[in-house]
């Protein structure tokens, strides 16, 4: 069966953070994911996980400033040193929340900086980072969003991801791949998990349009999980969906697949 992960950034948020870790497991999630751990800290966090008896399965790098816009800096020219120095704040989170994947993302393409120089700038990053996760014991994912909710952002498709995992010549950079964003950006879902499965380490979900709780939308869910489990995928599934109404309310379609 699937194995699901709370994202505990859309997810319960009737309460405040710190208090949707117990909202989880009362929920019956084993497992949680969210944007960012760095404005809490990491002992606090790692006492919730304990607590409530949950694995913390993704975090994301650092991205820059989130409240004005940013959505990572990877393949900001101006912004090396600051990629490079984040790498080591994430890992220290990382290890003291036993969280073994990290997810890289690259941001909004910049105006006036040439496609070359972005992706020199944006694999320099991702080589100065795969080792370093590797050598802690942890995986360095690489997500594509959708240009419609995020106008420019530079990751933006499954084989340009594919295709940057493999000039990176690294062994230890996977595709987050999100179901949501890449209906949005190119469909043909269930041929693309299929075919790329064992480069893909954690998945993310949500209906379209909307971005809502599965079954609200166009994506055939059922089949989705079922393909999943029929191939064999161990990793988990994230929810990263905005509940149409209520949490609780959303989870109707969770009672059948949670494991």
């Amino acid at each position: 069966m699937p194995k699901f992960a709370a994202n505990l950034t859309m997810l319960f948020n009737e309460v405040e953070f710190p208090e949707r870790f117990e909202a989880a497991a009362n929920a019956g999630f084993r497992a949680v994911e969210y944007l960012f751990p760095y404005g809490y800290p990491k002992e606090q966090l790692a006492e919730k996980l304990e607590r409530f008896g949950l694995e913390q399965v993704l975090h994301n790098l650092p991205a820059g400033d989130w409240g004005k816009g940013e959505r990572g800096i990877a393949a900001l020219p101006d912004r090396v040193g600051e990629f490079q120095d984040s790498v080591g704040k994430a890992i220290e989170y990382a290890k003291a929340l036993g969280c073994k994947q990290l997810n890289c993302l690259v941001g909004i393409r910049p105006a006036g900086v040439p496609e070359e120089k972005l992706s020199e700038t944006l694999l320099a990053n991702l080589r100065f980072a795969a080792p370093m996760l590797k050598a802690a014991g942890i995986r360095l994912l690489l997500e594509a969003i959708n240009t419609r909710d995020v106008p420019g952002f530079y990751l933006c498709g499954t084989q340009q991801t594919l295709d940057l995992i493999e000039a990176s010549a690294s062994d230890n950079i996977y595709v987050q791949y999100d179901v949501y964003h890449m209906q949005r950006m190119e469909g043909d879902l269930a041929a693309t998990l299929e075919k790329h499965l064992p480069r893909i380490a954690h998945i993310q979900i949500a209906d379209n349009p909307g971005r809502n709780e599965p079954g609200t939308g166009e994506i055939n869910y059922p089949f989705l999980f079922t393909l999943l489990d029929r191939a064999g995928y161990a990793g988990w599934i994230g929810c990263e969906y905005k509940p149409r109404t209520t949490t609780e309310e959303s989870l109707g379609w969770y009672a059948k697949w949670r494991s």
